[in-house]
């Protein structure tokens, strides 16, 4: 008789058929062998913790045809991560009475309600209950994402990789050598993955897009757009620079150059962009070249060429058409308006993801007193120079006098560039966490930007058409006074 089955087998025979029951010593051996099977199938089950321990030492006791060299389970799996498996599967079920789209993610105020429901009373402990409740609050906040995972869910009610998940986290690109002591072998990346990820910390506003961008970024295709532009600048202010002799922090301006801007050659089109390509003097052209590498490379490398490209030359044709309305008789060079444009877009990349940047107050006023200083530098070249002028009566043509001899910038092109650069970058950048209100800002914007480029085009025609009229009437009317004088 099989040892301890008037005890541990009475369960086991009544799923027997009763003609099984009353058969002979064959039969018998039969029923013996298929309750050895199933006592086996219990040892197995307890042996990964379905069973409590106290059966598993009854039947480890009682049992004497418990065969443990079949049933044990370290040569094929790990006892302990089968026990999380069935502990997750367990926490999965009680996750899924309160997400029941299984979008693995239930909202801050649906999961502040499941937490008072009788199911997590009577299966989660108290204890599990505050931590939860601490981790629904952190992710409530305006930092917050406004959900709860599966995987927070988890981690809170396992309590097992807690220390080593967050030394993951924080010591992303180093190796951790010991979880207990947090001991870690620095393995510092390259300088391309540092500046990379500067570039994420600055430009974008939730940590897991910094890490994604920052482990995905590949600089394919590179950032060209920048660097063409400072490359070209720079060329030709080198050949200004050889051809005149001279090279000052504030002009010559080259006032015969194609690609100057002139009031009285408007009707030349491509003046009006390419302006940019031309500085009144180093310090102009190095100021121009600084923002373009601290501001638009970053934020190329982020939003790509084609988007920057097309906040850059708004600028420019802002600058162009603002000073031509505003500030009709200067010449214009430089490509403050496409700088500024660059700054305003960051600007405006700030405002769009204020409540997700980190430190957003302190980038607001950095630039903020970055363009203020600029902006009343400008302002004082502008003026200051043209009350010497007017002082000396150096020239009848006073502001083309000053445009030739001075390295002054009109301040109008800063004004128009930073109007573009905002109004434009609300269009084309991207924002990481799209509401409704900003289709309005997005509508708003493209209409700002159009009526003002639509009004300043139609005042240089019609502009152009009354100095023809003006200057035609002029010669008419000189050409009559000296036939009347002469007849």
């Amino acid at each position: 008789m099989w040892p301890g089955s008037e005890r541990g087998s009475s369960r086991a025979l009544e799923i027997i058929p009763t003609s099984q029951q009353n058969a002979g010593g064959s039969s018998q051996q039969e029923t013996l062998a298929d309750i050895e099977h199933i006592s086996t199938i219990a040892g197995s089950l307890a042996s990964i913790g379905s069973i409590s321990h106290t059966q598993m030492r009854y039947q480890c006791t009682n049992d004497a045809g418990y065969d443990t060299e079949h049933t044990s389970l370290n040569s094929d799996f790990d006892e302990a991560e089968l026990r999380r498996e069935l502990l997750r599967d367990k926490w999965k079920l009680l996750f899924d009475m309160f997400d029941p789209e299984g979008f693995g993610e239930i909202c801050v105020t649906e999961f502040l309600l499941a937490l008072t429901s009788p199911e997590f009373l009577s299966q989660v402990p108290m204890n599990k209950r505050e931590l939860l409740l601490e981790r629904a609050k952190k992710a409530q906040t305006p930092t917050g994402p406004g959900y709860v995972t599966f995987q927070d869910f988890v981690n809170v009610m396992s309590g097992k990789r807690t220390r080593s998940f967050k030394c993951a986290v924080h010591h992303r690109d180093r190796e951790v050598c010991s979880e207990n002591d947090f001991q870690l072998v620095l393995n510092e990346p390259p300088l391309f993955r540092k500046m990379v990820h500067a570039v994420a910390m600055e430009i974008l506003p939730e940590e897991r897009d910094r890490k994604y961008y920052a482990d995905r970024y590949t600089c394919c295709p590179p950032p060209f757009f920048i660097i063409l532009v400072t490359v070209v600048e720079l060329g030709f202010f080198v050949y200004h620079t050889m051809v005149t002799g001279e090279a000052a922090p504030r002009g010559p301006i080259p006032t015969d150059s194609m690609f100057i801007y002139r009031p009285d050659k408007r009707h030349e089109i491509w003046r009006f962009l390419c302006y940019m390509v031309l500085h009144a003097g180093w310090l102009h052209l190095g100021f121009n070249v600084a923002v373009q590498l601290l501001f638009g490379l970053p934020l190329e490398m982020v939003h790509g060429s084609t988007r920057i490209a097309c906040i850059y030359f708004s600028g420019v044709l802002a600058g162009s058409l603002g000073t031509s309305i505003f500030d009709p008789e200067v010449f214009l060079v430089g490509a403050s308006g496409g700088v500024y444009a660059l700054l305003a877009a960051h600007l405006a990349n700030v405002l769009l993801n204020y409540h997700q940047m980190r430190y957003g107050v302190v980038r607001l006023l950095h630039i903020l007193v970055f363009v203020s200083f600029d902006f009343g530098f400008a302002i004082y070249a502008r003026y200051a120079g043209e009350d010497v002028l007017l002082s000396s009566g150096a020239a009848e043509d006073v502001q083309q006098h000053h445009a030739a001899t001075e390295a002054a910038v009109s301040f109008v092109a800063h004004l128009a560039g930073a109007v573009a650069g905002l109004t434009i970058g609300l269009l084309v950048l991207k924002s990481f966490e799209q509401k409704l209100h900003e289709n309005l800002l997005w509508w708003i914007a493209l209409g700002t930007y159009s009526a003002l480029v639509v009004f300043a085009i139609a005042f240089n025609i019609l502009h152009g058409f009354t100095l023809f009229n003006m200057r035609m009437e002029k010669v008419r009317v000189t050409e009559t006074y000296f036939n009347d004088f002469q007849v």
